[in-house]
């Protein structure tokens, strides 16, 4: 099986692994997007993808878009079929055609809930405890083709978007697998998406911003989707404050929206119903740190309101 595997970040990058070990599959090219500036500095970096894919010696097509150009190239590579995790554009229906048995994408959530960009983390902001991923055939629509198969997964007291992407990205990566092959040896069953239809944009800054006069679960939800892209933040002295998970304290209730203390080793919030409990924070321009020794580090504030 002669597979075309497009895909970006790290998570798609165990169903890349998985698929080069098989000895039933030759990856013929890896496409990806172009290399990115990272950290401070700018510096331009190849994409997860691509550092994968080139220390395994595979072809990189490195490309933003999917023009008419790329397309040729794709029909010229000889792929049975092609595979998408996360690849970051989307694919017109000119190169969907170019590939004889069609695309299969692995998404990360139960299709049609979360269809788009941000599915784990628009998931868990609205509250989700079942996630999960599927694979489904690539049509020009955003994520609306028929579904080959799903997999679900809990979501953890302590899960934060991130580990449930790093989580999914490895147990659904033989989902991907069997599903390709389903594909290509015709024992595939394609099922119409059905059930109500969630859409999952893009994650922005403001997306993370806490809205303390939401209640506190609320919060630990925005808290926990937006961990660790775009990053939870607040706004004190005029300056952000990053957040890491925040635990819900339903024990205190005291305490007004944004209002902060510290009580004992507990660094306290108020929300719009009872208060959640920092656990580590990032000041502007600092590493992050533990919220009590960050606390005290301000100990001699008389009070000190998150906006």
């Amino acid at each position: 099986m002669k597979i075309l595997y497009a895909g970006t970040p790290s998570v798609a990058v165990p169903s890349l692994a998985q698929l080069a070990d098989r000895p039933d599959v030759e990856i013929v090219a890896v496409l990806t997007r172009t290399d990115a500036p990272v950290g401070r500095k700018k510096v331009l970096t190849p994409s997860p993808v691509a550092e994968e894919a080139a220390r395994r010696g595979l072809p990189v097509l490195q490309a933003n878009r999917v023009d008419a150009e790329l397309t040729e190239r794709i029909r010229g590579l000889g792929a049975d079929i092609a595979a998408v995790v996360a690849y970051g554009a989307l694919v017109p229906q000119a190169a969907l055609d170019a590939v004889p048995h069609g695309w299969v994408n692995l998404h990360f959530s139960l299709l049609p809930q979360w269809r788009g960009a941000a599915p784990v983390q628009r998931a868990l902001m609205a509250g989700d405890t079942l996630v999960g991923a599927s694979t489904f055939l690539l049509e020009a629509g955003l994520d609306t083709g028929p579904v080959l198969g799903t997999m679900t997964d809990q979501v953890r007291p302590d899960d934060t978007a991130g580990t449930v992407l790093e989580r999914l990205s490895r147990t659904a990566a033989p989902l991907l697998a069997d599903s390709l092959r389903a594909v290509v040896d015709g024992s595939a069953r394609p099922a119409p998406q059905r059930g109500d239809v969630t859409h999952a944009p893009k994650l922005t800054a403001e997306d993370g911003r806490v809205r303390w006069t939401d209640p506190a679960v609320a919060v630990a939800h925005r808290v926990r989707g937006a961990t660790p892209e775009p990053g939870a933040w607040t706004r004190l002295d005029d300056r952000r404050l990053k957040l890491d998970r925040v635990v819900p304290r339903p024990d205190v209730r005291d305490l007004g929206p944004g209002r902060c203390v510290l009580r004992g080793d507990a660094v306290l919030v108020g929300t719009g119903s009872y208060a959640v409990q920092l656990t580590r924070v990032q000041p502007a321009g600092k590493k992050t740190m533990e919220a009590t020794a960050w606390a005290r580090g301000r100990s001699t504030e008389d009070e000190v309101v998150f906006q």
